[in-house]
């Protein structure tokens, strides 16, 4: 069940780490995750247009894997070793760029919840219900220092009372999902616009 939605408060543990009400902690200096916010804001929008975004057509395998071994070290600020996981980040390119709409389960236009359903099934064999919302009630709950790639992030946004939001743990905490403002890319979870929207953490097993 979601946490009771209470003023923001957040306590000191031994450890030195801040626990907040969603059972969510993490060590002072690394990214600090804050309470869902009421407050309407419209999501950060990169202006920048990068190069290195679009497949060159006549590459061969080898060099198709070790482009996107590139693209995604740079845009998640890893060493390219890092991506190691091809099928994964061969899925999230196929859906790259796809526009945002409600609803949208193509490659015309596709919702946050059909991407990461798609995803999930496609790499991770696990089936996922329709909705953020579903995906949240099927999922079981973590901890900060249990997350790792591939599992899923919930967020509450525009001042709604249920989960309105979800997208997929990749690494360095940054997530892939379908942003209403730029279509399916990845973000960091350190930009004040995701923490103060993130709700809680959840991992779905295959069966």
């Amino acid at each position: 069940m979601p946490v009771a939605q209470t003023n923001p408060t957040f306590s000191s543990t031994s450890n030195n780490e801040i626990e907040f009400l969603d059972n969510i902690s993490v060590t002072p200096g690394s990214v600090s995750i804050r309470r869902s916010s009421t407050t309407k804001e419209k999501e950060p929008v990169k202006t920048t247009t990068n190069t290195y975004d679009l497949m060159p057509a006549n590459l061969s395998d080898v060099e198709k894997a070790n482009w996107l071994q590139l693209k995604y070290s740079l845009k998640m600020d890893v060493a390219v070793e890092e991506v190691a996981n091809m099928p994964l980040f061969q899925k999230i390119d196929e859906w790259w760029g796809t526009p945002y709409c409600l609803g949208g389960n193509s490659k015309g236009c596709v919702d946050c919840s059909y991407f990461t359903l798609d995803v999930m099934q496609s790499i991770y064999k696990t089936s996922l219900k329709r909705t953020a919302a579903e995906q949240y009630e099927q999922s079981s709950k973590i901890n900060w220092d249990q997350l790792k790639q591939g599992d899923l992030i919930f967020f509450k946004t525009e001042g709604r009372r249920t989960i309105s939001h979800v997208g997929i743990y990749l690494t360095n905490n940054k997530f892939v999902h379908a942003s209403t403002s730029q279509g399916v890319t990845i973000s960091d979870l350190a930009d004040p616009y995701w923490q103060r929207r993130l709700y809680s953490l959840g991992r779905v097993s295959a069966p």
